[in-house]
């Protein structure tokens, strides 16, 4: 056995359930406080004109809105998978490959941005092109953070995942400072701040990874492949699409300065998934090592629970510190207006947050009959939004209701598949 199949090997932990509680709590701590610190950067939105931080908050859903998300979740499992078989030769051929079609699409983009940026800046109401071009660098790190802190993932090493959430939180919040509060840039300088965050973090899983991509490739089989790869694409896309878009939505409906306090409740709000979505993230590579090795494993219901307890609480208590931050962290100008939207966009996590566990766990056992059903609800989600903000002019609640109706229609499917249809099923056999 070579040395760096070795140390791959040595990474996994075979102990789930005694290792889970550390492990997830180590991922729930370190999520806190680089949370903390990325969130740090909102601080500086006293310092820049509303509108500069209402193109801040969209620039940075344009990020999120990439499939960070699937693609985290497609190398976790190849990962663990590789690892569970033998086939770790064969990921590094995978890696190689994603690592570069992912830059020969990012550089197709980047080519479509220079033609069009003069649409794009009308369009976005920028004042120039600057944060745009800080923007793109920004999208290719943050393709390539996820599809190695998935194979970091995928190989349990949890303490490495964590660290890179702290180092890439204390990474953007500095830069982010520097280049407001002493050089005066406003939404390009928060956007450098979140460039430099994310791209530590994408060096230190690229290093820590290395003993995998750096093994002489082996083919692999493409076709079986893309039946694993094609339904956790769409949906961990689904889930993301969720989580993500209605930023987007809502800035085509509103003003710079309305939208600033709807970008500050959703930084807010989001939180909430951070804190439980490190839960999943252990459960995840287990699950698919499990199912591989066809060992059986309850962490799934613990984890339900103990992402109900966290979101919930999580939820009941942002809606009563939320005010008081809100008053810290922003503008006066938009406190009244933030605080109001806080519990619609904190109630509309939470059911997210469950799904979300479901779906970790349907797609780590293969359950893919879960995927088009999730595919339907946001492709009606992405139509009824515009709609209804249209037939509802001036009110920001609506987006957040419709939202929040949706994924309580998702958490309905992915219940429904992970235990209603899962009782049925063992019914007839």
């Amino acid at each position: 056995m070579s040395e760096a199949h070795t140390e791959t090997i040595k990474t996994v932990d075979h102990k789930p359930h005694a290792a889970f509680f550390r492990q997830s709590g180590w991922l729930v701590i370190s999520g806190v406080v680089g949370g903390v610190m990325m969130y740090g950067v909102h601080f500086l939105a006293k310092s820049i004109p509303e509108s500069q931080y209402a193109i801040f908050g969209t620039l940075l859903m344009v990020v999120a809105c990439l499939p960070t998300m699937p693609l985290q979740m497609i190398f976790a499992q190849q990962t663990a998978l590789a690892l569970a078989t033998g086939r770790e030769r064969q990921l590094a051929g995978m890696l190689r490959m994603a690592w570069m079609w992912t830059f020969i699409v990012w550089a197709a983009g980047a080519l479509a941005v220079f033609i069009f940026q003069r649409q794009i800046v009308a369009g976005w109401h920028l004042p120039d092109a600057t944060a745009i071009w800080v923007t793109l660098p920004l999208l290719l790190a943050s393709l390539w953070l996820p599809m190695f802190s998935g194979v970091v993932q995928g190989r349990q090493d949890f303490f490495w995942l964590g660290w890179t959430t702290i180092f890439g939180g204390a990474g953007r919040i500095i830069a982010a400072a520097v280049l407001v509060l002493a050089l005066g840039f406003g939404a390009a300088g928060m956007m450098a701040g979140a460039l430099l965050g994310i791209g530590i973090s994408a060096l230190i899983v690229i290093w820590r990874s290395r003993d995998l991509w750096s093994l002489r490739p082996e083919a692999f089989d493409g076709k079986s492949l893309m039946r694993q790869v094609v339904p956790l694409m769409f949906g961990f896309g689904a889930c993301q699409f969720m989580f993500t878009s209605d930023t987007m939505f809502a800035k085509a409906y509103f003003t710079g300065d309305q939208m600033a306090p709807y970008v500050a409740a959703g930084t807010l709000s989001r939180a909430l998934l951070w804190l439980v979505l490190p839960l999943a993230a252990v459960m995840f590579p287990k699950l698919v090592h499990a199912a591989a090795k066809s060992e059986k494993t309850n962490l799934f219901n613990l984890v339900v629970l103990g992402t109900a307890v966290l979101a919930i609480c999580g939820a009941l208590g942002l809606w009563v510190v939320g005010p008081i931050l809100v008053k810290i962290v922003y503008k006066t100008s938009y406190v009244a207006a933030t605080t109001a939207l806080l519990p619609w966009y904190a109630g509309a996590m939470v059911p997210l947050a469950l799904a979300n566990v479901m779906v970790n766990d349907l797609l780590a056992r293969g359950r893919f009959g879960v995927v088009p059903w999730m595919v339907v609800l946001a492709v009606a989600y992405g139509f009824a939004l515009p709609a209804m903000l249209s037939h509802f002019p001036g009110r920001l609640e609506v987006a957040l209701q419709t939202l929040g109706a949706f994924n309580l229609m998702l958490f309905g499917v992915c219940a429904w598949f992970a235990w209603g249809n899962k009782a049925s099923l063992e019914a007839k056999s």
